[in-house]
């Protein structure tokens, strides 16, 4: 497309495509005119008068006043990510929970209810099932697959839905749109943890979600550097009013730095999560073929039983997770993972480096064993995060430890 001009003179970037804005999305260069994003390292800001202190502090003039409310960095990061999604607001924050927990928590107060999908995070899963609990909300988990679990537990009004898809670990998903249409009969807001799809496969909010949360820990920079989140939505009352002030007073702020890598990470962010999504199939259908495994869960292939919805929501694609099964329980799973020499055992996921971790001893070991088999996890369960070596290498490897 050419550049057309909008009534500052600068070029009109609204119609550049997701891969365009995370390469020059939000750009903004300093009188110095480098080419990579500058990085603002400061805490606080000055004024050249106490006057112009005072109106920054009432709002009466746009200027940073400290980072824990904004940074010129952050702020690059934020209007990316949102350009990127096709938000009209982001707020980031210093970790993926972070988002989630100040998503709901912003929004929520005694008396609310939240229904949310059984399959989550472990954390995520504590946070609606213990902390909103304590302040009087109450939480009901539905099998985040069964539309006519949603339309019982959304017959009665709520506050708020929350869901990932694909589910953590087990891969399950849910139709976006068609919970957001009982959510909203039910008068409840949507939050859709996208953190496992990226932005790269997967838009909640064209779908009918109301928010979308980000660990930016994962795909968005995806090399293992820093952590980092992100809160997207579309409705400026409930990011700009409600989120953005609890943000500022409970302080969970995103620093600078990690700001920047963010950035430099949504460069590359569709050439990384395409070659994960493409290994992360061979694998698959490899770890379909192996006697050791009882099951593989991946939404790219045509056994997982929401194959269709999947490759309509996520652009075709079964995303970078693979989840299996194996035969002999913890002890086999065990024995394979020790075996691995190539890829590592590590609870991160969404990096260029193949990580595999047990997610019933590690990332939801808090779960009752009921719960863990509510989100798919049982002892022999094994997720599998594909990273971009050569797929040959990973199969190999693989092939060995289960030999």
């Amino acid at each position: 497309m050419t550049d057309t001009k909008n009534n500052t003179g600068k070029p009109d970037t609204s119609a550049w495509r997701p891969a365009t804005q995370q390469v020059r999305g939000a750009l903004e260069r300093t009188a110095y005119g480098e080419t990579s994003e500058a990085l603002f390292m400061t805490s606080g800001y000055v004024y050249e008068s106490a006057e112009q202190a005072e109106r920054s502090f009432t709002g009466e003039e746009d200027h940073y006043v400290y980072s824990r409310y904004g940074n010129p960095t952050l702020s690059q990061f934020e209007d990316r990510l949102a350009a990127v999604e096709g938000a009209k607001y982001c707020k980031g924050t210093a970790s993926g929970m972070a988002a989630v927990f100040a998503a709901l928590a912003a929004h929520l107060k005694t008396g609310d209810r939240i229904v949310a999908a059984a399959a989550l995070f472990g954390a995520c899963y504590h946070v609606i099932d213990v902390i909103l609990p304590r302040w009087g909300i109450t939480a009901e988990f539905v099998d985040g697959t069964d539309l006519d679990a949603w339309k019982q537990a959304l017959s009665t009004p709520a506050q708020a839905v929350f869901l990932e898809t694909p589910s953590n670990p087990a891969l399950s998903i849910t139709d976006i749109a068609a919970v957001s249409e009982l959510a909203h009969k039910a008068g409840a807001l949507v939050v859709v943890d996208n953190a496992f799809a990226s932005t790269v496969l997967q838009r909640p909010l064209e779908l009918g979600a109301d928010v979308v949360t980000y660990s930016a820990t994962k795909h968005i920079d995806g090399q293992g550097r820093s952590l980092g989140g992100a809160i997207l939505s579309n409705n400026e009352d409930y990011l700009e009013k409600t989120v953005a002030p609890f943000l500022r007073q409970t302080g969970p702020a995103l620093s600078p730095f990690n700001a920047w890598v963010l950035v430099k990470g949504l460069e590359t962010i569709d050439l990384r999560v395409i070659r994960q999504c493409e290994n992360a199939l061979a694998v698959a259908e490899f770890l379909s073929t192996q006697e050791a495994i009882e099951e593989v869960m991946y939404p790219g292939l045509k056994s997982h039983p929401q194959h269709e919805l999947a490759m309509k929501q996520m652009s075709g694609r079964g995303g970078t997770i693979v989840a299996f099964n194996v035969k002999g329980g913890k002890e086999a799973a065990f024995k394979i993972m020790n075996k691995l020499g190539i890829i590592d055992i590590s609870n991160n996921l969404g990096d260029v480096k193949s990580l595999i971790t047990h997610p019933a001893t590690t990332t939801h070991q808090k779960m009752t064993v009921d719960e863990q088999l509510a989100a798919g996890i049982t002892a022999g369960t094994i997720r599998l995060s594909v990273g971009i070596e050569d797929v040959r290498d990973l199969i190999d490897d693989l092939s060995q430890a289960l030999s």
